[in-house]
This record gives C-alpha cells, sequence and structure tokens, in this order.
C-alpha cells in the first residue's frame, strides 16, 4: 500500500488537541492559545470562545451543546453561540492534575481524564483516574490507576478505548447502561508509541496520534499496526479525528517541537490532512 502524505490544511496555532467533526466543520481547541476553533474543509478559520484556563477536550451533548474541557480550573464548561462560558461541571476535587480529553456517551455521561500531576512544572509522575460526569451534574470516579489517560474513544458495541499515553497502550472497558466502566483490559499494546489523541473508523480501527514518533497509525484491536502516516522531520503527531464530507478525510494535528516547548506560545501547531480508506465512525 503506498504511503500517504500530509497536506497542511492550517496553522498559526499554539498547541492543537480535541479534534471533533461536526456541521461540516473541525471544532479544536488551541490549548495554550487559550481559544476554541472551527475550520472548514477548504481551511477558513474562526474563533468562536475564548477559554481563558485552556481548552482540551470538547463534547456535544445528545442536545447539541457544545461542552468544553477548561483544564487549569478543572471544570466543563457550555460555550454559547456568542462564545460564553457557563459552567456545567466542576471536578476539581476528583483530579489530581489538569484535566485533558474527554467522551461523551450516548446517554450525555461525559467521561474525563487528567494529567494526574503538574506535567508541565515537572512534578514527579503519578497514576490519574477518569471521572464521570452524568447528565445531571453528579460527578464520580469510574476508573483508577490510569498512566496519564488521553483520547478516548466510544464503540458502538459499548466498549470504551482510553489511550494510557506513558503506559504505551490502548486500555478498553465495557461500558455499562448506568455509565460504569467495568472488565479493564490491554485493547493494544504499543510499544515505544507514546498515543495521545485518538479516534474510530467504522471498521473498528483506531487512528493513534503517536506524538513521540510524530506518526499516525492506524491500529487494529491486539495491536497490529496497519497502517503509518508520517508527519514532517521535528513534527509531533497529537491529535486525529475522521471527518469530512465522506468521513474520510484525516485531520492530523502535529506540533513541531517537544513537551518543554508547548506552553512557551510559539505558532508552531498546524492542522494537517490526508484522506484515507475507511470513514471515520463518529467518535470521538
Amino acid at each position: 500500500m503506498p504511503s500517504k502524505t500530509l497536506s497542511v490544511l492550517a496553522e498559526g496555532f499554539v498547541f492543537l488537541e480535541g479534534p471533533r467533526w461536526r456541521d461540516d466543520r473541525l471544532y479544536v481547541s488551541d490549548m495554550w492559545g487559550h481559544a476554541i476553533h472551527t475550520v472548514t474543509a477548504s481551511g477558513n478559520t474562526t474563533k468562536i470562545a475564548d477559554v481563558p484556563n485552556r481548552p482540551s477536550g470538547l463534547n456535544f451533548l445528545p442536545d447539541g451543546r457544545l461542552v468544553a474541557v477548561s483544564m487549569a480550573d478543572r471544570k466543563l464548561v457550555v460555550v454559547g453561540g456568542d462564545g460564553s462560558l457557563s459552567d456545567y461541571a466542576d471536578i476539581s476535587q476528583l483530579a489530581g492534575g489538569d484535566i485533558n480529553d474527554s467522551v461523551v456517551d450516548a446517554a450525555g455521561n461525559i467521561y474525563v481524564g487528567n494529567f494526574g500531576y503538574d506535567l508541565f512544572s515537572g512534578e514527579e509522575a503519578k497514576l490519574a483516574n477518569m471521572v464521570r460526569v452524568a447528565p445531571d451534574g453528579t460527578v464520580a470516579v469510574v476508573a483508577e490507576e490510569l498512566n496519564f489517560p488521553n483520547g478516548t474513544v466510544i464503540t458502538d458495541t459499548g466498549t470504551m478505548i482510553c489511550a494510557e499515553t506513558f503506559a504505551s497502550q490502548l486500555t478498553a472497558f465495557d461500558l455499562g447502561p448506568d455509565g460504569s466502566l467495568t472488565n479493564r483490559r490491554v485493547w493494544a499494546s504499543l510499544g515505544d508509541h507514546t498515543p495521545d489523541g485518538i479516534c474510530l473508523d467504522q471498521e473498528g480501527a483506531i487512528w493513534v496520534s503517536s506524538f513521540g514518533a510524530g506518526e499516525f497509525l492506524r491500529v487494529t484491536e491486539g495491536g497490529k499496526i496497519v497502517e503509518t502516516i508520517a508527519a514532517d522531520d521535528g513534527k509531533r503527531a497529537v491529535a486525529c479525528n475522521l471527518g469530512g464530507a465522506d468521513g474520510r478525510t484525516l485531520f492530523a494535528l502535529t506540533f513541531e517541537g517537544e513537551i518543554e516547548d508547548i506552553s512557551a506560545g510559539g505558532k508552531k501547531a498546524r492542522i494537517e490532512v490526508c484522506t484515507v480508506d475507511v470513514p471515520g465512525a463518529g467518535s470521538p
């Protein structure tokens, strides 16, 4: 199979996370640009909200509302059509570090991971938990001792799969009708790869952003890497999602730098694209 090549769709961002395709556009969080943007398939960019405490995971509730992760104050906020923010849930008492990526299920439960420690100040690494925010706003820990939980997807058969970045694996749970997570197991062991953002396709494979390797990997259950798309030399692979008119555009978020450069403020992040063979499954 010929290797695919990424091309730049939009640039001028600081550090991008949380790509979500909805209503014919890509929604992205510029974490260190403190803003949420939309980007059309032709690359037209619009800022839709400022998020002072750094946005990350983006979630569309069943009623259409956009709920964003606000990292530093460890809250979820509703993003209004006028760019206003209103509190949705406060999980600061349950999260051991900045909250990060997230996913929403069909019932409107939002599942949020966190760093577990202060990554950017060099604090000693600690394991973290995952918190569920129910539609009524109640919060509860539903998984513990995760090694930097990051991108997360939910399959149509009721399996949640989470990237544990520093465990170099994708971890699966059975998602119960009550929003519980059970039957924890390794879905894919990724060796030297450090998975960041992930997305699901219609064949049940997962596209994985391998931050350290600067590659986007298509992985099947058991850990087989069936396709690799490399970013240009020196770029990190941060997150990805599938969308576009036919669901076959891979939106690949890249960053030109190291972890310690993320908070520096330089505009080194881009949205890059290529066409893949299997459409997205709509998660996250």
